[in-house]
Order: C-alpha cells, then structure tokens, then sequence
C-alpha cells in the first residue's frame, strides 16, 4: 500500500456491503477485517500486504446486523443485531451459532478479559449481559437507567452510554454494581466511546462535533478536557457553524494516539497527552460511519456510508457504502511535543 498524507492513495475494498455499514473491526491476529451491515451481513476480508483485499466469509442475521468484535485469539467473530440475537462465528469451521438473545436490538457486543473470556451484549432493552458462550443463559444480568447507545471495554473497564447522557463505568473485578455512574461531560446525544488502551479512561463523542476525553479515577480529574472537530464555518459572531457527528474514535495500538470520524465525511488524528491535532484529511464526500485500525496501526479502515443522521429520508437508492483502507504513515501518528 502507497503511504500518503492524503485520502486519493487509499484502496477500496471490493464486494462491499450493500447497505449501511454499521461497525468494523481488525482481528487482532491477521489483517481480517469485520464489517457489520443494515443488509443484515457480516462480512470478513482478508486484506493482502499490497492492499488488495479478498472476501473470506459472510454469514447473516434476520435483521440489521449492528456491532462486531473478535475474540482475543482471532478465532471468532461475534455480532449483534436488530433481529435481538448475537451471533458467534468461528473462523476455522465456517459455522455461526446464536449465542445470546435480549428483549430489543443489540447494539453493543465486546469480549470481556479475565480468568476466561465473557461476551458482554448491550442492548436497547436497557441491560447488559454478561455470556458464556458455552450457556444458554447469561451470567449475570445489570439494568442501565436508559436504552443502550454505545459501549466498549479494555479489562477491567466497561463503560456504558446510554439515552438521556447517562455515563454508566464499570470494574469488572465486580460487573454487576456500577463503579460509577455520572451524566455525559457533553451537552447532546452520545454517538461513541472508546476506552484508553490503558483502561484508565476513555473518549467520548457527540451528535454535536464534540469530543471530551476523561480519565475515570478523580487524581486524574485536572487531564479531563473536551474539544470541537468535524464542523465547518463558525469563524465569527457572524458566522454560524455547520455542526456534524462524531461517529468514530480510535486508539492507535502502538502510539496511543486517535483517530476521530465524523458525519461531515472527514477523519483526523490527536494526541490527547499534548492536546492537538495531528493531521487532518481531505473530506470523501459522504459520512464516515464506522473505523478501526489493524493490529499494529499500519492500516485504518472506513466506512463511506449512510449514518442515519437525518433519519430515513436520508436513506436513498443513490447512497454509497464502500470501505476504503488508509496506509498510515507514521508522523502522522506519533505523539508530538506541543510547540
């Protein structure tokens, strides 16, 4: 793949989703790449060293598929969906079971650390469950005080933000009390969240082009900070700012440093510790719904789709879904010395 500081060099991925992309995911063992979509597949590509990309497998669900994520082996793949079901796919024998179930839509599914590895599903019906993949019921069972919007965890953290900007932080150590519970530190809606690589925090997007990173222990409270991305205009009094979405943040595995994706159909990377901004991208014309980077931050994923910002009106036979890949260069990813 072409390193580049531009957006020109990157190479789409062949035989996309059809319909809304909803989340991607790198295994953290080979350059496969999950992508979960509204035409109720889950795909996986294997992505080849020259960029080229080969599908591998496809399995379905019979409703939108909404989240993925794979086990820390790379062996399996599990996802969720509006059919209220996940589903576990295991790479070596093609086969995918149904291994959790919820009252609503799942929106959330992450594999949780520990002794033995635990899927925890966050699902619109309020709750998270915690799963044995091996059982029929779950472990354990906690009630969240709204519908779940977003969730991700890096052992022994689970944050949880649901509807009404309620923040729910969880030790793992002892999943079914809350370890804290707080309103979002952003004034809209919660679009995502992404846990510190070193568990000792997490960033925070909102409908409202706003990104806060917050620290969870209360010595760290003076770190805590907030800033504008994906807006347009807004120089002056005068000028009012087109506001969009923050759809996506993500660590990079080796620096620390993230990437943010929004509506407006750009991505930037920063460096929380120097608070600024890294770089910034040409604009692909269309919302970025979903990103991740590769195993060791060589490569960063996304997804040119429809991210129901202005609801179904805005869900047209015109709208494109690709997956594009980002050969990232390195100084555009290194933590930088504020000048």
């Amino acid at each position: 793949m072409i390193k580049s500081n531009q957006t020109s060099q990157d190479m789409e991925v062949q035989h996309p989703p059809t319909d809304g992309i909803s989340e991607m995911q790198f295994s953290p063992t080979a350059d496969l790449l999950a992508a979960a979509s509204w035409d109720n597949n889950v795909r996986i590509y294997e992505i080849q060293p020259n960029g080229t990309s080969v599908a591998k497998a496809m399995y379905q669900h019979s409703a939108p598929a909404l989240c993925c994520a794979w086990s820390k082996d790379g062996t399996k793949l599990v996802s969720g969906g509006a059919d209220k079901i996940a589903k576990l796919f295991d790479i070596s024998t093609g086969q995918s079971t149904q291994v959790a179930q919820h009252d609503a839509p799942i929106k959330e599914v992450r594999w949780v650390d520990g002794a033995s590895p635990i899927l925890a599903t966050g699902s619109w019906d309020k709750t998270i469950k915690y799963w044995d993949t091996r059982q029929p019921t779950p472990i354990s069972t906690v009630t969240l005080p709204e519908r779940l919007y977003a969730m991700d965890s890096v052992f022994p953290l689970l944050v949880a933000a649901t509807a009404d900007r309620h923040l729910v932080i969880y030790n793992l150590n002892n999943p079914s009390a809350p370890f804290k519970s707080m309103t979002s530190p952003l004034k809209w809606q919660t679009r995502t969240i992404s846990c510190f690589p070193a568990g000792n925090g997490y960033g925070i997007g909102s409908i409202e082009g706003r990104v806060a990173i917050q620290y969870i222990e209360e010595k760290d409270a003076s770190l805590n900070f907030s800033f504008k991305c994906h807006r347009e205009g807004g120089q002056n009094v005068r000028d009012k700012a087109t506001v969009y979405s923050v759809n996506c943040i993500n660590w990079h595995p080796v620096h620390g440093t993230f990437s943010t994706a929004g509506a407006d159909g750009s991505f930037a990377f920063w460096d929380k510790d120097s608070r600024q901004k890294l770089k910034t991208f040409p604009k692909v014309g269309s919302p970025i719904s979903t990103t991740c980077f590769n195993r060791n931050g060589s490569i960063y994923a996304y997804a040119v789709s429809y991210d129901w910002n202005k609801g179904h009106t805005g869900a047209t036979a015109q709208t494109q879904n690709k997956i594009m890949l980002h050969s990232v260069n390195e100084i555009d990813v290194k933590p930088r010395k504020r000048q």
